[in-house]
């Protein structure tokens, strides 16, 4: 949607900035530290930091400032005002109890994919990503899975812009050999990979797509791998049919 620059209200964009600044690495931010990382000038990053304070989305002690509980009515406003992962939700919960594992429903935020339905496991060690999670789009499953929907173009802009960090040794980092395994995605229509993101773990996950063909997001699992020798194709083999019939129903109801 084209909207009028006048219409734009950048004080607010500038403020969702300010929030987004702090994460896992950085916990707690001076003002200084805040204006290096939205490129506002310090005082202007003080004046939003202290506007987080008084409105109750942050914390100071007087130097550093750090987020308060409150940020997340922000991302539970989506998750409770959203259509999608209301409407997903059944269906990751039915795929749980008829294959034994727990499965997701996760959109590409940029370059990061961000869990946002989740099945609820009975098991008393639960594995897979929490509801909110946000994970580098290259290591996890569905980041290949929902990339292999994109135009040829607009996957070359994507993988030139990402940073492909290393989590394990078998992360994969090389950009060319990134390409080539969403080209595999594509042919296949879903992907499946081990020990991306974490040792002993693995995943598979399938795009979905709405009645227009549009991607909207992807459906997968995380498992541990067994002790005794099985395959990715096992667990494809297993998973697979279940996985496909689901996402061709989502894409009669989305």
């Amino acid at each position: 949607m084209d909207i009028d620059r006048k219409d734009i209200i950048d004080g607010l964009g500038n403020g969702l900035r300010v929030i987004e600044a702090f994460d896992e690495e950085h916990p707690r931010l001076t003002a200084s530290e805040t204006a290096a990382h939205t490129g506002l000038t310090r005082t202007a990053a003080r004046r939003y930091l202290l506007s987080l304070v008084h409105f109750g989305y942050a914390n100071t002690d007087g130097k550093r400032f750090w987020l308060a509980p409150k940020v997340l009515r922000l991302g539970q406003s989506y998750l409770e005002a959203a259509r999608l992962p209301r409407l997903v939700q059944p269906f990751v919960q039915r795929l749980a109890m008829e294959c034994g594992e727990n499965f997701n429903f996760s959109v590409l935020d940029g370059h990061m994919v961000v869990y946002v339905a989740r099945s609820n496991s009975t098991r008393m060690v639960s594995i897979g990503f929490p509801v909110g999670a946000r994970v580098p789009a290259h290591v996890v499953t569905p980041g290949p899975a929902i990339l292999s929907t994109f135009s040829e173009p607009r996957l070359a802009e994507w993988v030139a812009q990402h940073e492909f960090s290393a989590f394990t040794p078998r992360t994969t980092t090389d950009p060319i050999t990134f390409l080539r395994d969403v080209h595999s995605a594509r042919a296949l229509g879903y992907w499946s990979t081990e020990q991306q993101l974490t040792p002993g773990l693995r995943g598979i996950a399938m795009p979905v797509k709405d009645r227009k063909g549009e991607c909207v997001g992807a459906i997968g699992t995380t498992m541990p791998m067994p002790v005794a020798p099985a395959s990715r194709d096992d667990a494809v083999l297993r998973l697979l049919p279940r996985l496909s019939e689901t996402v061709q129903v989502l894409r009669d109801v989305l």
